[in-house]
């Protein structure tokens, strides 16, 4: 029998690419094919096995809205993304662009064919291990896989970890819930049933917490579910008799700390059974027979870190429809920040009351993101996109979500291809260059001199 010994420890380092990428969700699937259709040599590492993040291995079962209520406004490669998933679904209409199902095998596979069609290399379950750096340049990023460790250079890096995992290895300064450093917004361990009567489903009373006819208020009322923390119930048809629930939170979970993310999800397997066991028995019609098919092998993380960057979005930014000259994307996503739901408990008044003065936009108002949210501040080569980008707290509780992370993506490869090509400085990308690069994709990127006036204050739902 033949025998076999490993090679030798020393780390090889490859050093290739203009262009890398850490982070495989919307932000660094958009990052990445967009540097590669620029021409530059792209390498996207992503530590799970399909890319996506959370509308495919976190299962969150619906898009986010794509419209500001009168136009989609998420365009360029995001447009295309959430076009092409719809497309493979019969039950979602062609013109639907507000909460959208997701089908996530489908949503895996058209993220694959994006990234690889711009000629990107993908590197599925490899961890980052190290980053280096020197004078504000990240030199060499050093991953983990079953290959061992690896060394990787390239002119331009892009953070799309989600908890700007680069970035703050790197030296960078960042922010992380409150004032205090406390008080993260929950995680979600979201799941799918299946067997499901969609019949009984479609025509029977809207599941969600906000619904008093909605059954989660007697089933946490009832006491015989405790796995169940709160009447939080969101719920859409992904496929053929087939649920997919955003339901529960789970408190103190810090994303940059794995031993409280592990403890998360194995509670969260535990509450998703109790979803299904407490369906059946208080809506038998539609969950009588239901399974519990899968539950998301990420957890369904809302908030960490937040960059330092040039400019740091402000929650007056957010109210006053703020637009800029160097914005590379709009956003009209209400302040969704779930931390506040945590005195409200289960009471429906108070439910109701809070999401009355949640801070909503009225048809046609959105907001921009300058470019200066997205480079780090004391970092040359690196780019942030995504949740982790410079904002304060509550207007991270917006910019968090799927549709504006493909956009800020889309704005972020670009740039970084474009620095790849001179000195890779990202804050002296040329930003009017940038724009008519990404308004020739297909952005919406509307004249911030014909701008509405500022408003002092929000509209309410």
């Amino acid at each position: 029998m033949k025998t076999h010994t490993l090679p030798s420890t020393q780390i090889s380092l490859d050093d290739s690419w203009d262009v890398i990428v850490l982070g495989g969700g919307p932000a660094g699937c958009a990052s990445a094919a967009a540097a590669g259709i620029e021409g530059a040599r792209t390498l996207l590492i992503e530590a799970t096995s399909s890319l996506g993040g959370m509308g495919t291995s976190a299962l969150v079962p619906a898009w986010t809205p794509f419209s500001d209520k009168q136009k989609i406004i998420y365009r360029g490669l995001a447009e295309k993304v959430f076009e092409e998933c719809k497309a493979g679904m019969p039950h979602v209409k062609k013109g639907d662009l507000d909460w959208v199902p997701i089908d996530p095998e489908r949503l895996k596979r058209i993220y694959d064919k994006l990234v690889t069609d711009a000629g990107v290399r993908v590197l599925f379950n490899t961890h980052l291990a190290k980053v280096e750096t020197k004078d504000g340049t990240v030199e060499v990023i050093t991953v983990v896989n079953k290959s061992g460790l690896t060394a990787y250079k390239a002119k331009a890096f892009i953070d799309c970890t989600g908890d700007a995992d680069l970035s703050a290895w790197a030296g960078a300064e960042f922010h992380q819930g409150n004032e205090k450093g406390e008080r993260l917004m929950p995680a979600t361990h979201c799941f799918v049933l299946t067997n499901v009567d969609e019949y009984a489903y479609l025509n029977g009373p809207n599941l969600h917490g906000a619904n008093p006819q909605s059954p989660i208020h007697a089933i946490v009322a009832s006491g015989k579910y405790p796995e169940i923390p709160d009447v939080h119930l969101c719920s859409n048809v992904i496929g053929p008799g087939t649920v997919g629930f955003n339901a529960g939170h789970i408190w103190k979970v810090d994303n940059t700390k794995p031993e409280t993310v592990s403890t998360a999800l194995i509670e969260g397997r535990k509450m998703a059974d109790a979803f299904q066991r407490a369906l059946a028995e208080y809506y038998p019609k539609a969950f009588g027979n239901a399974f519990l098919v899968q539950t998301g092998s990420l957890l369904g993380i809302r908030e960490t870190r937040r960059i330092v960057g040039d400019y740091i979005l402000t929650l007056k930014d957010y109210l006053d429809r703020r637009s800029f000259e160097d914005e590379i994307c709009r956003n009209s996503y209400f302040i969704d920040v779930h931390w506040a739901k945590e005195e409200i408990a289960n009471d429906l008044d108070s439910i109701h009351k809070w999401e009355k003065t949640t801070f909503h936009y009225k048809p046609g108002e959105s907001h921009g993101i300058p470019y200066r949210c997205l480079t780090p501040k004391g970092l040359k080569n690196v780019l942030v996109a995504g949740r982790s980008i410079s904002c304060e707290q509550l207007v991270q509780g917006s910019v968090r979500v799927m549709p504006v992370c493909l956009a800020m993506g889309h704005a972020a490869g670009t740039a970084a291809a474009m620095a790849a090509k001179k000195d890779a400085d990202v804050h002296k990308v040329n930003v009017p260059e940038l724009r008519q690069k990404l308004l020739k994709a297909g952005a919406y990127l509307p004249d911030p001199s014909e701008a509405k006036p500022a408003l002092a204050e929000p509209a309410m739902a």
